[in-house]
């Protein structure tokens, strides 16, 4: 047997002590394993919890709890999986784990790889490809929001609008690629099979998808916000401002952060990644090498910043220093210009933009003015309450989806044609087709599918 196949087993839960702690075996029949483990007087009824000892080879107790044997295709995986469920300290599981191993050597039992339990649930058509990765993505949530769109997918939301898509343009190259295999029936096809009407309907439901998704994938991967500017313009305080707690410390000593601190925060369900850096200035102000070192990692997390704050002193004013610093941000993010401690400078909390560029003024010290950087935040990032369920989409979903818009549209050009660019228009629905269904898997290379599954957890 292919030693992919082999019945495969792993510690369920996360590491770390717990009242309940899990070992689970996946294979194609497991009988064996059963007798092994609790001997043949032991009958495990499917779906239902036996109470027992867990023992060693040699008979004494390792711990007790429950087992629970689901037959297949009933189960997780689609083939035999048994749960074994004991208390949660990590030798207790260890040691389970051993004993399974063990037990199991005349079935090739062998531990799982990360993600390989839903990686055959996706094998044996338990999930599809966006289910799996939603598993994923349902245990990494990171807010409330995050975990009911992850939950939303998982139910197969997202894929049944994907199916609904693929059928559609399925549809349509049958309608196209009829005529262009009968070419001599004198039908005026675009006209009385109202393609361009079917080919505008599936468009719009794409695009309303494609939002849907994009939304979604801003819950999952959030957005990377860094303060930036020079020492002792008030980050720190933003940054405890914007968290509610006192996560940086502050003092009124010029270049207190020397390394960068970062803190999650949500607006409206929205997971924001936001990192404090050190003061940046000019070299010949730096005091010594921990300062350096310091403003080197501020410049390397401005360089992979979703959004730059940039924090200046409303008291003193702008600068040459602070025109010098402007000047380094990457022109492709965008730049919030924080005017903070106006509870100094006398100036009203507002937001204005000019020229694209958006001035804010607040107070980081008694947070006059922090809702208008919130909602900027949530400007910046296109987020919109649609008022629809979100799917917890991947960037691979997007691309997917972007992608194949851009097919339709190019076969929507062909259209316009009649019949004298029909074999472009099927290609293009072809190609459509061809890119929806990668996103659940019906045409995934195996390279993807590893990469896929071996970011998730062991035990999943």
């Amino acid at each position: 047997m292919n030693p992919d196949y082999y019945p495969i087993t792993a510690i369920a839960t996360a590491p770390g002590r717990g009242g309940i702690g899990i070992v689970r075996v996946s294979g194609k029949d497991l009988r064996v394993l059963v007798h092994t483990l609790f001997g043949s007087q032991v009958v495990l009824q499917a779906r239902q919890a036996t109470y027992l000892s867990f023992k060693a080879a040699d008979g004494t107790i390792l711990d007790q709890g429950i087992a629970l044997y689901f037959k297949a295709p009933h189960s997780y995986t689609g083939e035999d999986v048994l749960e074994l469920q004991g208390h949660g300290g990590p030798i207790v599981l260890q040691m389970l784990l051993a004993r399974c191993l063990e037990a199991g050597q005349e079935i090739g039992l062998r531990l799982a790889a990360p993600g390989e339990f839903t990686h055959r649930a996706f094998l044996n058509d338990k999930l599809d490809l966006a289910q799996a990765e939603a598993v994923a993505d349902l245990i990494d949530a990171s807010t409330e929001a995050a975990a009911k769109s992850a939950s939303q997918s998982l139910s197969g939301a997202f894929s049944k609008i994907i199916h609904t898509l693929v059928e559609q343009v399925t549809h349509l190259r049958m309608l196209v690629e009829a005529t262009l295999d009968f070419p001599e029936e004198e039908i005026d096809f675009l006209e009385k099979s109202d393609v361009r009407g079917q080919l505008v309907s599936i468009q719009e439901i794409l695009n309303r998808v494609f939002l849907q998704a994009a939304q979604g994938s801003l819950l999952r991967e959030g957005l990377n916000v860094v303060l930036a500017g020079q020492p002792n313009v008030g980050k720190s305080s933003l940054l405890n401002a914007l968290a509610g707690a006192n996560i940086a410390i502050v003092t009124p000593i010029a270049g207190t952060t020397r390394d960068k601190v970062t803190e999650t925060i949500q607006i409206e369900g929205i997971p924001l990644n936001i990192i404090d850096t050190a003061g940046i200035r000019r070299a010949t102000d730096v005091v010594d090498e921990v300062e350096r070192i310091g403003i080197e990692r501020t410049w390397a997390a401005v360089e992979h910043a979703d959004v730059i704050l940039h924090l200046l002193d409303a008291d003193l004013g702008p600068s040459r220093e602070d025109e010098a610093i402007s000047a380094r941000f990457p022109a492709k993010v965008p730049v919030v210009r924080v005017w903070n401690k106006i509870d100094l400078s006398g100036h009203k909390p507002a937001a204005s933009t000019t020229f694209d560029i958006t001035d804010i003024y607040l107070s980081a010290t008694n947070g006059v003015g922090i809702d208008f950087l919130r909602a900027e935040l949530l400007r910046i990032s296109g987020w919109q309450q649609t008022g629809e369920s979100l799917y917890l989409a991947r960037e691979r979903h997007l691309i997917a989806l972007k992608s194949a818009h851009d097919h339709l549209n190019m076969a929507a050009q062909h259209a316009a044609q009649n019949d004298q660019s029909l074999d472009l228009f099927a290609e293009e629905l072809r190609l459509a087709q061809a890119r929806l269904s990668s996103i659940t898997g019906a045409f995934s290379s195996d390279d993807l599918l590893g990469v896929i599954f071996s970011r998730f957890c062991i035990g999943k």
